[in-house]
């Protein structure tokens, strides 16, 4: 339980129930909205056309009102309903709460409902078999309530702390998108000394081969098949999905660490981002939408060839090539892989050495996304002392 000085009252005694619903007109729009978990906000869902919802029944939001998740509440899934998505509806599985702002300030509540013994509130109600929250089970939590005034000042505290902390993000964001832009000027700067180009299918064994098209259940003891977001941003990251298909073990879907894999479906950013296969997890299988680069290292580098696929001139000829009527699945089929322009009569310790060049700035930008990494927990963790000082008078 908080400890704290300050009275503490039901929030049956600030907020009021509403359960109004009303008949969906099938010829309007509406907005729908979510409660994010972790008391991370309420936020739209998505628009939608009156005749698109099954549920005629539903419920309009104010902007204002405490918004609660019936299934999610008991990992934070509520909030308060912000000013743009005023008269937002929601299903039956919502409740609604209007605040009674001679008692309580909505903001001292935002607080409120992000401190950790809100929260243990919330979990402790009910039966552990039963995951879902009633209405009256949140009209009977505690909160501490000092005066309003002093509500308004514990706030308006919290909100200078929390701007500070969300200064310190963005300033963390911006060093490593700066970083990444100087990389990607000092990769085209290094990479345009090369002005004759040959097709990159001159530099591979074999044609670019498709993955494996298989259905991922995640049972347990399956075998990883890798997602397309193992690939995305150019660097290879553990991101699978299991199958317990029965897989033929000599077929050409299975990796090997250091194969070169290149995106052929996404959006029209990141179509064709690649990556080298780092070996964890093995054995592993790659999935239809990827395909296998098998370069002949008699002339040319892998890493070399990954970082020439992220120039100016491989995204460009990408996004001029890709093909496909919708603008967040875009394609690049074998071919335009294989005529893909690639830098003529480069040796290979010319290769070599520019891909080490390069290995060097990923391993200092690595490096200081760690850094900012263990900044980000620290400032998750002062949030919650933060709290847990301003609902005990200690702000």
């Amino acid at each position: 339980m908080m400890q704290t000085e300050y009275p503490r009252v039901c929030l049956g005694e600030v907020l009021n129930h509403r359960s109004e619903f009303f008949r969906i007109d099938d010829f309007s729009t509406y907005k729908r909205v979510t409660a994010k978990l972790h008391a991370k906000g309420i936020v739209l869902r998505d628009e939608i056309k009156g005749f698109e919802i099954k549920t005629k029944k539903q419920q309009r939001c104010k902007a204002g009102d405490f918004l609660v998740a019936e299934i999610d509440a008991k990992v934070g899934g509520y909030g308060i309903v912000p000013p743009d998505l005023e008269g937002a509806i929601v299903s039956s599985h919502y409740y609604l709460y209007e605040i009674d702002e001679s008692k309580l300030e909505r903001q001292y509540l935002h607080y409120c409902i992000q401190a950790d013994a809100f929260q243990n509130q919330i979990t402790a109600q009910g039966s552990t078999n039963y995951a879902s929250v009633r209405p009256v089970d949140i009209l009977e939590i505690e909160i501490p309530l000092p005066p309003l005034d002093e509500q308004q000042r514990i706030a308006a505290i919290l909100d200078r702390l929390m701007e500070r902390i969300d200064e310190a993000r963005r300033q963390r964001e911006a060093a490593i998108e700066d970083l990444n832009i100087v990389i990607q000027k000092t990769l085209d700067k290094v990479l345009f000394q090369f002005s004759r180009y040959q097709d990159l299918s001159n530099m591979l064994l074999e044609k670019p081969k498709n993955g494996y098209s298989v259905k991922c259940d995640d049972i347990e003891g399956g075998t990883p098949v890798l997602t397309l977001a193992s690939v995305t941003g150019f660097n290879y990251t553990k991101n699978f999905k299991l199958t317990s298909e029965i897989l033929d073990p000599d077929a050409k879907y299975w990796l090997n660490p250091g194969d070169l894999l290149i995106s052929r479906s996404n959006t029209l950013d990141l179509v064709g981002h690649a990556a080298i296969y780092s070996g964890d997890p093995y054995p592993c299988v790659y999935p239809d939408l990827l395909m296998k680069l098998q370069i002949n290292p008699e002339k040319a580098e892998s890493k070399f060839v990954l970082y020439w696929l992220q120039t100016s001139v491989v995204r460009n000829y990408i996004k001029e090539h890709a093909k496909g009527t919708s603008p967040t699945m875009k394609k690049i089929s074998q071919s335009i892989v294989m005529a893909i322009p690639f830098p003529a009569d480069t040796s290979l310790t010319t290769q070599r050495e520019i891909a080490y060049q390069f290995d060097q700035m990923q391993a200092k930008k690595k490096e200081i996304h760690n850094l900012q990494t263990e900044t980000e927990k620290d400032l998750e963790d002062l949030i919650p002392s933060l709290l847990q000082k301003a609902f005990a008078g200690e702000l």
